[in-house]
């Protein structure tokens, strides 16, 4: 399995997300009649559009980006990791299309669950913010072997698209130290808008990354990066 992926030609991603506003009463009223309508389906008969806007980070549409993390690999055992992180997301988007257009066009993007989620809330983010989408993650006109993203998500199903499953049951399958020791993706609202602390979002972001590289490495059959090898850049 990806026994013919170049690592090297890989960078893997992970994006943190929260809703747009710290409380659902600050939220513009035609964004609350907006929400309201969006998560109709998704409330449970008890829950109001406010109790449910906590989850707001889910949407492109109601959340933001605050955190990308990347992974590049140098060699099969050396990894470098960097982080863009900002309360105004535009900046932190701007420093990320830099580093993407620095790299070749046909580099490969990887992520868990990053078709359904980290690369289509990326491409929405940056048109809202008025800024070209990158090459790499254009899929516009493209056909489905052109596109150059990695699923370790997708690739665990094997055709099975109805099986979801997260990074954490993969990273104990696989005996790989788990990145959730401290906070989990449902914290991370609370974390930013109640706790002001990106730097602890940056952490838990980073752990991801490092945790989809090394499942990625298990995917190839090769040994997995230790702790040693991996060098964290500003």
């Amino acid at each position: 399995m990806l026994a013919n992926l170049d690592l090297q030609n890989l960078l893997v991603l992970d994006i943190e997300t929260v809703p747009q506003y710290k409380t659902f009463s600050d939220v513009p009223i035609n964004f609350q009649t907006l929400w309201e309508l969006k998560t109709r389906f998704q409330r449970k008969e008890e829950q109001t559009p406010e109790d449910f806007y906590e989850r707001a980070g889910i949407w492109a549409e109601f959340g933001k980006i605050v955190c990308i993390s990347v992974g590049i690999f140098r060699g099969e055992n050396n990894l470098r990791i960097k982080s863009f992180y900002n309360h105004d997301e535009k900046t932190l988007l701007e420093d990320f299309i830099k580093l993407l257009n620095q790299q070749p066009k046909h580099l490969i993007l990887g992520a868990h669950n990053g078709k359904e989620f980290d690369f289509p809330y990326l491409c929405r983010r940056l048109l809202i913010n008025d800024l070209k989408i990158p090459f790499q993650l254009n899929i516009a006109g493209k056909k489905p072997w052109e596109i150059n993203h990695i699923d370790t998500l997708e690739l665990w199903k094997f055709g099975d698209y109805k099986n979801y499953t997260s990074l954490n049951l993969l990273a104990a399958i696989f005996n790989i130290p788990t990145p959730k020791d401290d906070i989990d993706g449902s914290e991370v609202g609370s974390v930013y808008w109640l706790q002001n602390d990106l730097e602890r979002i940056k952490i838990y972001c980073q752990k991801d990354v490092v945790t989809t590289c090394r499942l990625i490495q298990r995917f190839k059959g090769i040994a997995m990066l230790s702790d040693e090898d991996i060098v964290f850049v500003d």
